[in-house]
């Protein structure tokens, strides 16, 4: 078994503290911090797995499939305790969570509102990226990085915490969650420690190469706050006061939810009244008996029948989801014949798309209908569709559909009803349960209970639209106030919208799932001519699932529309006085009338021009981390100028030649290398020399070149000659000095080629003063 070394352990240490710094994100998209659980029991999984691997001495496939086995062996009770065997052990949902979360979860998080609870994977996603980043920075830092120290091989092991702190902010919300602590958090923990990473190349001993170790972080940590404290007050000058914040769930489609919609049923006296004659579409492959699917309700609040939304929608009632020419089967249904139907939208302009059956294939097939295609939603438990941004004239699509098969009464005799879950039906009257009871008398199968109900309704009701044709009026709704006055009357008197609620709510209250559907019902005749759909044909039926059969409708509505009138004794007549009339007005009508002054003055105002908020956050995005890396780039220039000005052209000229050395030495330092802090030019000389060739940097030698200037591996000549022009005792003149700054830049240029570009954009924020 073999021990990590000390860089290493330091190494996975800092990788771990900056995925920690990055998932921290995911806190507003989960309202919380109980997902940091599972998260940490990701870094750990996939960094004890990959120590572990690195300690026995396995291979990288071994490795990863410790590390596989591990992350399912700890996840189900990390992630979803509920599902865990005993609190510990994994479950087959457990484990199928596992698998399908590191696919799905994403998505479902960006169309999931906040606080995401559901699905019971979600926690997957933190648990899942924080293993899969610790595994493989743990193996680059343990296998990969100790076999060449440098700092591109180190930034790389950034890359994965890098992706986890924008993960978390894609994901999270427009609030963002201590962005600027954790922001510079990561930003300084990341230089520093690349920063001493390139310090742990440095060869050697002693306390010159520990002290020039620390004098590097602390020259990268003095350049970082320098940055930070740049980029805070830029930040605060050129940002605007809110901020865009760019998260990919105000970029993503989120769920389809109805209760943005009114309730269809809630209109449905609009069809019989409003737009009895207007044709709504024509449809074309329909034949005798079929019925248009519009919308089928399952949640009742007391006041109304709805769709279901996304939160209340249970794990049986399908939901409506992104669907393109393909529609999915419906998870509960007995299919028998096909149907080819062409709808051509008139005076119809509702979000519901009107239907047969349950479809197979939806082609839209006009080209402003077509350019929405991404808006439509489907619902394969119910069998109807939306278009999100709504129907409009001239609209035409084509549906390929299967019906229901209808089975006879005597034939779901002993089946029993499907066990669905429901959204819950709220403030029903008691009056519904009452008569449901008195209604099903003695029956004792479900389908003969809901017959039973049919058939009360049916013959003891009286049909009325509430026209002014009809005998009676009937009050629109299907409120719990309305369902009571249906039941306390002397006649039971309403339309389809009442008596299909009715019956709903008594299938409720037996415990059979139920859900009230709307539709049209027109005249088919025995030809293949379109069929031009009217207000006047609208009608509603409840439909109730049957095990191993599906939906089968009940249509509880009577015919009958003579309502008998009750006998009320006409009251009597008493004379009134007579009372003098008042003379009639001679004026005219117009004079009748005041007069208005409208005003035809233009309202709008002349607005000072405002900056759009897009541009400051384009300013601040660019801007802000140009100017951090700008400006302590221009202030190094600065200092590096001045400190060769004053080198170059102050003092005699001894000292001036001395000032090509020292520029020279200077130089090097801030090309990663390490010149001593004591001794003589020739000892500094030749340590460099070694340096040099240590790390390649030793280029050959160029024809015609002299030989001082010719390689950096002959400055121990240089700083012999520069040795005499200081000691000689001679005169120095300016043409000398001139030869020595010469020979020296030629040197630096030299070593700083055969540096690389990094290195040679690193040296250029470094500034070696010598004392």
């Amino acid at each position: 078994m073999s021990r990590l070394s000390r860089a290493a352990v330091v190494d996975v240490l800092v990788l771990g503290l900056l995925s920690l710094l990055g998932v921290a994100g995911y806190t507003t998209a989960f309202g919380g911090l109980g997902f940091l659980v599972a998260a940490v029991a990701g870094l750990l999984v996939g960094t004890l797995a990959a120590v572990a691997g690195a300690a026995w001495r396995l291979g990288v496939v071994p490795t990863v499939l410790l590390a596989m086995a591990a992350y399912f062996l700890v996840g189900v009770p990390m992630t979803m305790p509920d599902h865990a065997l005993f609190g510990v052990l994994p479950s087959l949902d457990g484990l199928a969570g596992l698998a399908v979360a590191p696919v799905y979860g994403w998505a479902d998080i960006v169309t999931i509102g906040t606080p995401v609870e559901a699905p019971f994977y979600v926690a997957v996603v933190p648990y899942f990226a924080a293993w899969l980043v610790a595994l493989v920075g743990t193996l680059l830092a343990t296998r990969w990085l100790p076999r060449r120290r440098t700092v591109l091989r180190s930034s790389v092991l950034l890359v994965g915490p890098v992706a986890l702190y924008l993960s978390g902010i894609l994901l999270g919300t427009d609030e963002a969650f201590l962005a600027g602590i954790r922001g510079v958090a990561f930003a300084v923990v990341a230089l520093v420690w690349v920063a001493w990473r390139r310090g742990t190349g440095i060869e050697g001993g002693g306390d010159g190469v520990a002290r020039l170790r620390r004098q590097k972080v602390a020259g990268t940590a003095t350049v970082v706050a320098a940055a930070v404290v740049i980029g805070a007050v830029a930040g605060i000058a050129v940002a605007p006061v809110t901020p865009g914040r760019f998260v990919l769930r105000d970029e993503v489609v989120p769920p389809f939810d109805p209760m943005e919609f009114p309730s269809p049923l809630s209109g449905f006296r609009n069809y019989t009244k409003d737009l009895a004659e207007t044709p709504l579409f024509e449809v074309r492959g329909l034949e005798p008996g079929d019925v248009i699917r519009l919308a089928a309700m399952d949640a009742y609040t007391g006041r109304l029948w709805n769709v279901a939304g996304p939160d209340e929608v249970g794990p049986d009632g399908g939901g409506y989801g992104i669907v393109g020419e393909g529609l999915p089967e419906p998870p509960l249904a007995t299919l028998g014949s096909s149907r080819r139907v062409e709808f051509d939208v008139s005076g119809y302009d509702d979000v519901w798309l009107p239907t047969v059956g349950y479809g197979e294939a939806l082609r839209l097939e006009d080209a402003a209908s077509d350019r929405r295609a991404g808006d439509l939603r489907y619902n394969p438990a119910a069998g109807t569709a939306v278009l999100t941004s709504g129907l409009a004239e001239g609209a035409r699509f084509e549906l390929d559909a299967r019906l229901q098969v209808e089975p006879e009464t005597d034939e779901l005799i002993d089946r029993p009803v499907a066990n669905l879950a429901m959204p819950a039906v709220e403030n029903v009257p008691d009056v519904v349960a009452a008569k449901a009871d008195e209604y099903v008398g003695e029956a004792a199968s479900p389908i003969e209970q809901l017959r039973a109900i049919e058939t009360a309704l049916k013959t003891n009701g009286f049909l009325s639209h509430g026209l002014a044709s009809d005998t009676v009026p009937s009050r629109a709704g299907h409120g719990a106030d309305r369902i009571i006055e249906l039941f306390t009357r002397t006649q039971m008197v309403g339309d389809e919208e009442q008596y299909a609620s009715a019956m709903a709510l008594m299938a409720r209250h037996l415990g059979y799932p139920a859900r009230v559907v709307m539709g049209f019902a027109p005249d088919i005749g025995d030809d293949d001519a379109a069929v031009e759909v009217q207000g006047r044909d609208v009608t509603a039926w409840v439909e109730v699932p049957f095990d191993g059969v599906g939906w089968v409708a009940f249509r509880p509505t009577p015919d009958q529309v003579d309502v008998p009138q009750e006998q009320t004794p006409k009251p009597k007549s008493e004379p009134q006085p007579q009372v003098r009339q008042p003379p009639r007005a001679e004026k005219d009508e117009e004079q009748l009338l005041t007069s208005v002054e409208i005003d035809d003055s233009d309202d709008d105002r002349d607005r000072p021009f405002v900056v759009p908020a897009w541009v400051w956050v384009t300013l601040a995005a660019v801007g802000i981390p140009a100017l951090a890396l700008v400006v302590p780039l221009l202030v190094a220039a600065i200092m590096k100028a001045s400190r060769r000005r004053r080198r170059r052209r102050g003092g005699p000229n001894d000292r001036r030649a001395a000032g090509a050395w020292e520029e020279l030495v200077d130089r090097y330092a801030e090309l990663g290398l390490e010149p001593p802090g004591q001794g003589s030019r020739l000892q500094s000389a030749r340590t460099l020399e070694r340096q040099l060739a240590e790390q390649g940097l030793a280029p050959m030698a160029s024809p015609g070149a002299s030989e001082i200037t010719s390689s950096p591996l002959r400055l121990a000549g240089l700083a012999a000659t520069i040795d005499r022009d200081v000691f000689g005792g001679g005169a120095v003149s300016d043409a000398v000095v001139a030869d020595r700054w010469e020979a020296s830049d030629a040197a630096v240029a030299a070593a700083a080629l055969a540096a690389g570009r990094l290195r040679r954009l690193v040296s250029r924020y470094r500034v070696r003063r010598r004392r």
